[in-house]
């Protein structure tokens, strides 16, 4: 049998996380579950996990923070992003803070275990040659800033010139599930 692999997932969607988990261990990995950083620290000092899978935004703060701290403590543990929330801004920060893949949600295990598995950089993926969109560029600042911000969508709101509660349409309506 197939020595067991590891994975920490980090979650704060309870019924997201279950359903992630049962995928995982159906095909022999030894799961362990946490909903924030302090539960990520605490499972670190027991465990030393192969692979994570980190939600982006998280109830208690940003999975960036999460992502750091697992990158920190083992530098060859395959870390994926999942998130709602996608931009380029957050992808670039995954990634230089320690993150192999980020995806965005719907994602399943197969796209994650995929993930896992492509390390590398692929240099097929195909360029596009129109301009950035106005509502792109301005999505992108506002996920610039949420980042800037660690999620708090009234400082971002405030640092953008905008009513919390347009910031917080804008966010809904671009939200990918």
């Amino acid at each position: 049998m197939e020595p067991e692999r590891t994975l920490l997932i980090v979650e704060d969607d309870a019924s997201f996380a279950r359903a992630l988990r049962r995928s995982f261990e159906r095909r022999d990995y030894a799961v362990h579950l946490a909903i924030g950083l302090e539960e990520v620290r605490t499972l670190l000092e027991q465990y030393s996990p192969d692979y994570a899978v980190v939600d982006l935004k998280l109830a208690g703060g940003s999975g960036l923070e999460c992502v750091k701290a697992l990158h920190m403590h083992d530098a060859d543990m395959k870390i994926v992003v999942l998130t709602g929330f996608a931009s380029i801004a957050t992808a670039v920060e995954a990634i230089k803070l320690g993150a192999c893949h980020y995806l965005a949600k719907p994602s399943n295990t197969d796209d994650i275990e995929a993930a896992f598995q492509r390390s590398d950089g692929d240099t097929s993926v195909p360029t596009s040659d129109a301009p950035t969109s106005l509502k792109n560029l301005e999505w992108e600042r506002i996920h610039e800033t949420l980042v800037d911000t660690q999620f708090n969508i009234s400082e971002t709101a405030r640092r953008l010139g905008m009513h919390r509660r347009t910031l917080a349409r804008k966010l809904e309506k671009r939200r990918m599930r």
